[in-house]
């Protein structure tokens, strides 16, 4: 069986997280989207709410589940006998950073990474815009499921 992770903060997790999660499972028997687990960081939504709002986005897909890991994420692959990670890609920018990080993965561990060319729709939408622009009173509806949304903005008062 093969088993794909999607890792990511995902706070909040965005539909363009939701594409790149929805368009892996098509592509593999099992996707675990993870939330990594950063002690030094405080995130707006806890690693359970995280959880919980990625379970909810993405409802409906079967082949899907998440989880949580500290450390490094190819021991948490290895840990679970994933062989692939997958990251959504938005533009070049996003490819420069995360060729090393899938070169250093493959080199130490075997680990091969899936690179997912983020659908236009979502190519400029990250977590951190949408927190910014949601704090300052901005629509970010089109960007999230509508829990998603609700909870962010419950969050951000």
């Amino acid at each position: 069986m093969a088993i794909a992770v999607c890792p990511g903060s995902f706070d909040p997790v965005t539909l363009g997280h939701v594409d790149v999660v929805t368009r892996a499972a098509a592509l593999f028997d099992e996707v675990v989207v993870a939330v990594a687990v950063n002690p030094s960081k405080q995130g707006l939504f806890t690693v359970d709410e995280r959880r919980e709002l990625l379970a909810t986005a993405l409802e409906g897909v079967p082949n899907v589940r998440t989880d949580a890991f500290e450390g490094l994420v190819v021991d948490y692959c290895r840990a679970i006998g994933a062989a692939t990670l997958v990251k959504g890609l938005r533009s070049s920018v996003d490819f420069g950073f995360e060729e090393p990080m899938a070169q250093m993965n493959r080199h130490q561990t075997g680990v091969d990474s899936t690179f997912l060319i983020t659908d236009p729709r979502w190519s400029y939408v990250s977590s951190s815009l949408v927190k910014e622009v949601a704090r300052g009173g901005g629509d970010v509806s089109a960007f999230l499921h509508p829990e998603v949304h609700r909870r962010l903005c419950e969050r951000i008062g």
